[in-house]
């Protein structure tokens, strides 16, 4: 019986994994690039779903506020490899989250980061969901879904940790990006 639940809950992963088809993918968007660096949050933001849904694309929305997951090494994360010095922010609410100072490739199909940019803009939680215990990350501005964090993987990092987030939940900001005006 242990044997069955393990295989029932490896493939529910798997599947959750890859829940959108490569037409899906081929249509996805690129993660979200500004030039100009989102205005910071000055507390919570809290809106209904129809009004998520109007600010957010689908695969936003999916992501951010349904806990969804974008397919690994796709067309986002392919991006993500090639950024250049630059911050992300939630794309939800803009609060800053990352730093490229924080990237890194683990080659785990998602952006990956060492630790936050922004401590205080993220919050853990722990995530009991498809049969295993992992630590939700989820901005602490807005409360939407980024991805997870693991810890002990043998990193070569300072933090030893992989925060590996959904590229589709973040914004991309260049270095050379101007700064948000006042």
């Amino acid at each position: 019986m242990k044997s069955f639940l393990t295989a029932f809950y490896t493939i529910a992963i798997c599947l959750s994994l890859i829940h959108c088809s490569p037409a899906e993918e081929a249509a996805s968007s690129a993660m979200e690039t500004q030039t100009e660096a989102p205005a910071q949050p000055t507390g919570k933001v809290e809106k209904t779903a129809a009004e998520w849904k109007k600010l957010l694309t689908p695969e936003q929305f999916s992501i951010l506020r349904e806990a969804g997951t974008e397919r690994p090494h796709g067309k986002i994360y392919q991006e993500f490899k090639l950024q250049a010095a630059g911050s992300y922010h939630c794309a939800g609410c803009g609060a800053l989250l990352f730093t490229s100072n924080e990237k890194f490739d683990s080659g785990c199909g998602w952006p990956s980061f060492y630790d936050p940019a922004k401590a205080e803009n993220v919050k853990l939680i722990e995530d009991r969901s498809g049969g295993m215990t992992r630590i939700e990350v989820r901005c602490a501005v807005c409360d939407g879904h980024l991805g997870h964090v693991f810890k002990g993987e043998g990193f070569d990092t300072p933090t030893d940790k992989r925060y590996c987030i959904n590229g589709a939940g973040l914004v991309y900001v260049p270095a050379a990006a101007q700064e948000p005006k006042k």
